[in-house]
């Protein structure tokens, strides 16, 4: 078949599209003529869901006759043929046992048995028989009705927590130095645990009588302790000082009070907020679990609470809270509210509850504290331009010091927050922004910034918000994201956003980009401070280095150098300075600054400065290569996290690789690689850690490494095997190599992972090929089937096809299944066919058969001079004992007749003669010739006969498979013929 009809065919359609498509039409012409009919061909291919069959003549055929019994279907044809169904008999497909042909009456029946789980759907399509083969549907489901007997039930009510006889009994433990007292309800009981002055309240939402007679006495950390019973609660009064310690804690249905320092967690936070749906304003409180309000009397204070239970785990108030009509008292559970008029409302609807007045309550204007702040303090006000520091005004701090000026803005901040209303203000959270941003605390004024855009986004589209979180996120480093910012159209001509482009360009290695917008924000270069003008010089000068612009690079280091900045500042231009001395060729005098700055009290000036001291007296003979090691590798673990740490490892690296330590070489640059990935400079040490793993096995560095260790090296670096062509030919010469020294296991893992991971289609059909064979060297044939059977695809190669052909009836002769294999090589004419079918026969003891068959793969050898190999020896051998066993003394003497003239340059000439013997009375045994004729010998020639194969045969060309999420992604499926 050739190519244009082979994407015609159904199986073609699998690989393509994921479906078996309909076959193409039979040549009319063929069907008018039936000297013309051709063979029917039977074609195979398994998808996810099905697997198909199509019977095609390639000629005139006729429909088949189909009848089904259970799980065997039959197909009657209108004449004979002679179809190849070794792939349905030896590897079928999925939910198909296996298929018989037989020939009845002249002609053609063809039976295929399902596997019990599997049902088919046959059909003829474009003159083409198909069976689509799938398993069967799972049975639907028993559907019941469903009876509505009225409307929903209300949730039913929770177990009563009281236990039988209705007492609760207290318990207690001390445990280093703090009380513990425990009350085990029946089931899990509300509480809420509160101060008020010198008394602790514990209050259950059940109305227990609490028996308190095992307190502890003597105990410091409280005095007395008193229960209480309500007509719906029960409350325990504890009398002690209010800095003791408080916790509860919830363990099912046990509530444990402890007093004391412990090991307790804190409990969650009840937030107070405003109830914008309620009308008058009003507040509510989301209590998770909350179970009942209580109003409880204080015998004590004379007046009533209202308290608010609910189920573990702790939650509650850190801080009492006052407001005109109530006050919120402290808690570590639940919520305790004094009452400061008579018609305060307090309902719960769920785990809300909500506190009101019909007239609404008298609640703080909730700009009130924010007035307070700015008319006291004052607020930081924007700056000129959207990216420039206020630094004069903005981080002043006045009398009361950084915490009282900073505790004023996030007050105001914090009331302003309260406000959701997408049109609400947000003057106090910027100001508190630019007073971060000013005292350079980048990271908490990108949290203010971040939680105030949540709220309001329309500030993404305003030049101010945008210029203030890109600096503080170059400030905190985070220059991805500051980029994001910059790259705002609001900032686009904004001259100082362009300064801030171009330190952050110069961060990234986008040099061109990085001038550009330093040429950009020339306008408002003067108004930044003299360390921003200085860095920003010297970034610039930077990029001017890197572009090759040493006389522009050295006029930017001359402007920072301008700037009156701190010792530090001065000593970064100055290392930007010896850099470009050294390029200017006067590296001595490079070097005598690089020197100078080494001595740096500052790590991130002092580490760079010493590596290219270091290169520089390397180069000029000043420093061994082994003293330059010891070098490069303190400095990477002296100075981490910037490119000085890459430029480090990477010169160890390099020096590594020139002595030969290869090892050492890949896991400095693959672990600086790991760390830092974002880094420019990651790149080019990205680029030498690939040049040196392809230096090792493409290049043939690794070749003078014995096998094992050049396996090792292969397998503890294999993620940087290159994709493509190159990647492949790394395997492929290393797998020659381990070969050739019989370590067939590690060469056979090698490929699988090539054939399972890397590769698909023709490549990897190619490649499982040769893992078969590995695997049949290695006296693994059940392996070599798997790998063969697992690497079936449509449109091979007619060599690849006729290779995979015989290697996988090879592996079913080493199984001892010689059928099997001589009904795969039923059509096979190929000399290693002939040769295979050879060795079956042999096996099979068929002497008659298998004299004629060696006779033939010799041909007319003995035509030509010379001895013979040992193979050709071999195969005269065993037709000579095959003859005399099968009694063929005509064949015999022939035989002798052609080869006697190669008696005395053989081998083993006396066992030629003895073989090729033509009397009578020379008739052997098998084991007279066990020793010149045995299986393991000719195994054994097989065996170097592959290995020369292997040494010899190009390397498969080939592409990376796919990732399957690119392949679920595109809707494609591989089916395997």
């Amino acid at each position: 078949m050739n190519l244009r009809q082979t994407l015609r065919s159904g199986v073609a359609a699998v690989c393509i599209a994921g479906l078996v498509a309909p076959a193409g039409l039979a040549s009319p012409k063929a069907a008018a003529d039936p000297a013309r009919a051709g063979p029917l061909e039977v074609h195979v291919a398994q998808a996810e869901t099905f697997s198909r069959v199509e019977l095609r003549w390639r000629g005139a055929g006729g429909q088949a006759q189909t009848r089904r019994d259970g799980q065997t279907l039959t197909f009657r044809f209108g004449r004979d043929a002679d179809p190849d169904i070794a792939r349905l008999r030896t590897a079928p497909p999925k939910w198909i046992k296996t298929a018989e042909k037989r020939h009845v009456g002249g002609r053609l029946e063809l039976t295929l048995t399902l596997t019990d789980d599997a049902d088919a759907k046959v059909g003829v399509a474009d003159g083409a028989t198909f069976i689509n083969v799938f398993p069967k549907p799972e049975p639907p489901p028993v559907q019941t009705a469903e009876v509505v007997t009225g409307p929903a039930e209300p949730e039913p009510p929770r177990p009563n927590p009281i236990p039988a006889g209705g007492v609760v009994r207290m318990t207690s433990n001390v445990i280093n130095g703090q009380v513990l007292l425990s009350f085990a309800w029946a089931n899990p009981a509300g509480a809420a645990v509160f101060r008020r002055g010198d008394a602790v309240w514990v209050v259950f939402d059940a109305a227990a009588t609490l028996d308190i007679s095992k307190a502890p006495h003597g105990v410091t950390q409280f005095r007395a302790v008193q229960a209480y019973r309500g007509t719906d609660y029960s409350a325990v009064r504890i009398d002690a000082a209010h800095d003791v310690p408080l916790f509860a804690v919830s363990e099912g249905a046990t509530w444990t009070i402890a007093l004391g320092p412990g090991q307790q967690s804190q409990p969650a936070i009840v937030r107070l907020q405003r109830d914008p749906d309620s009308g008058p304003a009003a507040l509510k409180a989301p209590v998770s679990g909350a179970t009942r309000i209580i109003r409880m009397p204080d015998p004590e204070a004379g007046d009533t609470l209202t308290v608010v239970t609910a189920l573990g785990p702790a939650k509650g108030l850190a801080s009492r809270r006052d407001y005109i009509q109530m006050a919120f008292l402290a808690s570590v559970q639940g919520l305790a509210v004094q009452p400061h008029v008579d018609d305060l409302a307090i309902q719960r609807e769920g785990d809300i509850v909500r506190f009101g007045r019909p007239a609404g309550l008298t609640l703080s204007p909730a700009w009130a504290v924010q007035r307070r702040a700015q008319n006291s303090l004052g607020v930081p006000q924007p700056a000129a331009m959207p990216a420039l520091i206020d630094y004069d005004n903005w981080p002043k701090t006045g009398e009361g010091g950084f915490l009282a000026r900073y505790n004023g803005l996030l007050d105001a901040a914090t009331i302003e927050s309260g406000n959701r209303e997408r049109d609400g203000p947000v003057t106090a959270r910027m100001a508190l922004a630019r007073f971060l941003v000013g005292s350079e605390l980048a990271f908490e004024a990108i949290g203010v910034l971040n939680d105030t855009a949540r709220t309001h986004p329309e500030l993404l589209e305003t030049a101010e918000f945008r210029g203030l979180r890109g600096v503080a996120r170059v400030i905190a480093r985070r220059y991805k994201e500051a980029d994001a910012d910059f790259s705002a159209p609001a900032l686009a001509d904004d001259p100082s956003s362009a300064l801030w482009r171009a330190l952050i360009a110069a961060k990234q290695a986008q040099w061109t980009e990085a001038r550009a917008q330093f040429a950009k924000g020339g306008e408002a270069y003067a108004l930044f401070t003299p360390a921003w003008r200085a860095r920003f010089a010297r970034a610039d000068a930077e990029a001017a280095l890197r572009l090759g612009d040493l006389g522009g690079a050295e006029a930017r280091v001359n402007l920072a150098l301008m700037e009156k900045v701190d010792p530090l500042e001065q000593l970064a231009t100055r290392l930007v300075q010896a850099r470009i001395i050294e390029l200017q060729g006067h590296k001595d005098r490079a070097l005598r600054i690089y020197l100078a700055i080494s001595g740096a009290p500052l790590e991130s000036l002092s580490a760079p400065a010493l590596l290219r001291a270091t290169q520089i007296r390397q180069e000029n003979g000043t420093i061994t290569a082994v003293q330059a090691g010891v070098v490069y590798d303190n400095l990477r673990y002296r100075w981490r996290g910037d490119a000085t740490e890459l430029e480090a490892t990477r010169a160890l690296g390099q020096l590594y690789l020139a002595q030969g330590r290869y090892r050492e070489a890949l896991e400095a640059l693959r672990s600086a690689r790991v760390r830092m990935p974002d880094l420019p400079e990651a790149q080019a040490l990205q680029a030498d850690l690939a040049r040196g793993f392809r230096a090792l096995f493409l290049d043939g560095m690794a070749d003078g490494l014995e096998p094992i260790q050049a396996l090792a090296l292969f397998y503890d670096f294999k993620d940087l095997t290159p994709l493509g062509a190159d990647g492949d030919l790394m395997v492929r010469k290393l797998v020659r190599r381990l070969v050739d020294v019989d370590l067939l296991p590690q060469a056979a893992e090698l490929l699988k992972y090539q054939a399972d991971n890397r590769l698909d289609g023709v490549p990897r059909a190619q490649v499982a090929t040769d893992l078969a064979l590995i695997y049949l060297m290695d006296r693994k044939p059940e392996q070599a089937l798997v790998a063969i059977n697992e690497s079936r695809t449509t449109v091979l190669p007619a060599a690849l096809t006729a290779e995979r052909r015989v290697v996988e009836a090879r592996a079913w002769t080493a199984l001892g299944r010689y059928d099997a294999a001589l009904e795969i090589l039923y059509k096979d004419m190929s000399k290693d066919a002939q040769d295979l079918r050879g060795e079956i026969t042999w096996k099979q003891k068929n002497w008659a058969a298998a004299g004629p068959l060696f006779e033939k793969a010799l041909g007319e050898r003995f035509k030509a001079p010379g001895p013979l190999s040992s193979d050709e020896e071999g195969k005269l051998l065993r037709a000579g004992v095959a003859y005399s066993l099968a009694g063929d003394l005509g064949s015999l003497a022939r035989l002798q007749g052609r080869y006697q003239g190669f008696y005395d340059q053989a081998h083993n000439p006396e066992a030629l003669r003895i073989a090729l013997s033509g009397e009578p009375t020379g008739r052997l045994g098998v084991a007279d010739f066990g020793r010149v004729s045995a299986d393991n010998e000719t195994f054994a020639g097989w065996v170097a006969k592959m290995k020369t194969r292997f040494k010899t045969a190009p390397p498969p060309v080939g592409k990376p498979a796919a990732a399957p999420a690119k392949q679920a992604e595109a809707g494609q499926t591989t089916p395997r013929a």
